[in-house]
């Protein structure tokens, strides 16, 4: 039995499998159908062309055929046959793609428990790190490993978010709000802020407010975050990150650009996909990894009816972008 709050992502995605698969059963048998079709024509026609009456031996039987009525009945019947076999495909496709509804709404229910479950001893951990730490000078051994294990714990609780934001993570529904971009957009940038002085490389912002989109708030603040830090992470110190809110033709498009080294050793079309790893620190960082966020930050422009892409990269830096389309309310909550 399927989970209708998690579904629904999964749901439209295989109704899509279900109509592509019907589409080529369709084809296949309209091909087919067709191809009987011309043979019974080609061997009636040859029947057709026999000993007219005149010529023929006494008490032999001939039936009449209208070249022009057999042509239009036998594309009614191919007509019939392939939207039969569209049928039969679609319901086919529909049988058989059930069980792996029912698989991914487990693997979401998987992903949703036991992310939920790890929160609760990750946040209690980073707690007792901070109390070891109240007892520990910050520049002894104890004190400096107390840090690291503390920013390791910091990853793994953002890891473990991110897990829990793609598991949960819907489409837009009716209820689902406005949101002023580029509001939400000053708001995260101010809120980076100290990410970007602790790692010497400057954060601006430019656009206008108005500019909404229906999403979730927490989901597009996800998002954006998430282009933000790899921005951070692969541009060196000196380096710039700049975020950008534009409307035009019906769609609202955020865009990071960095001043990093580019993306040279990892495909474009990758880049999306969870945990990619590049085998290059260029910017000196060490981060080659683009770890859930990116993976996420697709699924949430997906699910909202965009897109996430890059849209330049090189020695000059790289520039990545979500393009949304416009709401049509006139109200936006930020």
């Amino acid at each position: 039995m399927t989970d209708s709050r998690n579904s629904g992502p999964d749901r439209a995605e295989l109704r899509r499998a279900a109509l592509r698969i019907a589409v080529r059963i369709s084809v296949a048998c309209g091909a087919l159908v067709l191809c009987l079709l011309a043979v019974a024509t080609v061997y009636l026609f040859s029947k057709a062309g026999g000993p007219s009456a005149d010529h023929a031996e006494p008490g032999a039987v001939f039936v009449s055929l209208d070249t022009g009525d057999l042509i239009r009945d036998m594309i009614v019947v191919g007509f019939v046959g392939v939207v039969l076999a569209g049928v039969v495909g679609w319901l086919s496709a529909r049988s058989s793609i059930r069980p792996l509804a029912d698989a991914l709404a487990r693997q979401r229910r998987f992903v949703q428990d036991a992310s939920h479950e790890l929160r609760t001893p990750l946040a209690i951990l980073d707690a007792r790190v901070q109390l070891a730490q109240r007892t520990s000078s910050p520049d002894s051994p104890t004190g400096l490993a107390l840090a690291r294990i503390r920013e390791d714990t910091a990853a793994l609780t953002e890891l473990v978010d991110g897990l829990l934001e793609a598991a949960t993570a819907g489409e837009p529904t009716p209820d689902t709000p406005s949101v002023d971009v580029g509001a939400l957009a000053a708001e995260v940038v101010e809120g980076a802020t100290h990410l970007a002085d602790a790692r010497r490389v400057t954060l601006g912002y430019s656009g206008q407010a108005g500019a909404a989109v229906v999403i979730s708030p927490q989901s597009l603040r996800r998002a954006l975050l998430a282009l933000v830090d790899n921005a951070l992470a692969h541009t060196p110190d000196g380096g710039r990150v700049d975020v950008t809110v534009a409307e035009e033709r019906g769609q609202v498009t955020l865009t990071v650009a960095d001043t990093g080294s580019g993306i040279s050793d990892v495909d474009r079309q990758r880049i999306f996909e969870r945990f990619v790893h590049s085998s290059s620190d260029s910017a000196g960082t060490g981060r080659r990894g683009y770890g859930i966020g990116l993976a996420l930050v697709r699924e949430i422009a997906s699910q909202a009816g965009g897109r996430a892409e890059i849209a330049r990269t090189g020695a000059e830096g790289t520039v990545m972008r979500i393009v949304l389309p416009k709401a049509r309310r006139k109200r936006a909550q930020a």
